[in-house]
């Protein structure tokens, strides 16, 4: 058979593809949080997610405070990622982190390089700077 033709070719074009979710798909639950403007946060993040190789599935707003995005990515691309997480200003939890190096080191260290995709569910927690002064100024103390 002809190199380039039959199954393995395409294999490797079909791996390459976007795809949905499916039952056997890894699939990883992040964290993170910020005190800045949402609506930065949320468009920088979108575009840095894009730029990074991810394909974003679903935007949901779960509460006030809290928003979710899910998205796939190859497994190659996830430093990448990585990366534009941490470019973006987001602040990841330490599990988050541990995740995403685990995830770059489950990649590194295969013997060949696949284009594996990997599912995230991203969750955003944006919390309000609260100083001394602004609770001095509305008279409100912490509960």
């Amino acid at each position: 058979m002809p190199s380039g033709h039959g199954p393995m070719k395409a294999l490797s074009a079909a791996s390459t593809a976007p795809r949905g979710p499916t039952p056997f798909m890894q699939s990883l639950d992040i964290h993170g949080f910020s005190y800045s403007d949402r609506f930065q946060i949320m468009l920088s993040l979108t575009e840095s997610l894009t730029d990074s190789g991810a394909w974003i599935t679903d935007r949901n707003t779960v509460s006030a405070s809290t928003t979710e995005l899910r998205f796939e990515i190859q497994l190659h691309c996830v430093l990448d990622l990585y990366t534009a997480l941490i470019l973006t200003g987001l602040e990841l939890t330490r599990t988050a982190h541990h995740t995403m190096t685990d995830l770059w080191t489950c990649y590194n260290n295969l013997e060949r390089r696949c284009s594996d995709v990997v599912a995230i569910r991203l969750e955003i927690n944006f919390l309000e700077d609260v100083t001394l002064h602004s609770l001095l100024v509305t008279g409100v103390g912490l509960a």
